[in-house]
């Protein structure tokens, strides 16, 4: 509180920048190289199903900009929503997590 006033910070966040109150800016961190194998994974799964992002949407059950966020890399699903994928791509766990190797 600043002379019997409450003060809040605020944060916006565009493109990926974070601008605080303060005018100090911020990246998002990069994505990890497991979630954008994953991404890859599931847009090469759709694509072999002749399913476009809005069909997956609609089949799952997520929005669309989920589904992007997923395929670019940005995002990594829940278990429920990776089930559901898993279903809806008609794929083995091992296909669906190609590439996604354990880190020591």
């Amino acid at each position: 509180m600043i002379k019997g006033k409450w003060v809040t910070k605020q944060i916006l966040v565009f493109g990926g920048w974070a601008f605080r109150e303060d005018s100090v800016m911020s990246r998002k961190p990069e994505s990890c190289p497991h979630r954008k194998r994953l991404g890859r994974n599931v847009a090469a799964l759709r694509a072999r199903r002749d399913l476009t992002q809005e069909g997956l949407v609609e089949k799952v059950g997520v929005s669309a900009r989920y589904i992007q966020n997923v395929e670019a890399g940005d995002n990594f699903p829940s278990l429920p929503t990776l089930v559901r994928l898993r279903a809806v791509l008609r794929c083995d766990w091992n296909e669906l997590f190609a590439g996604c190797d354990k880190c020591d």
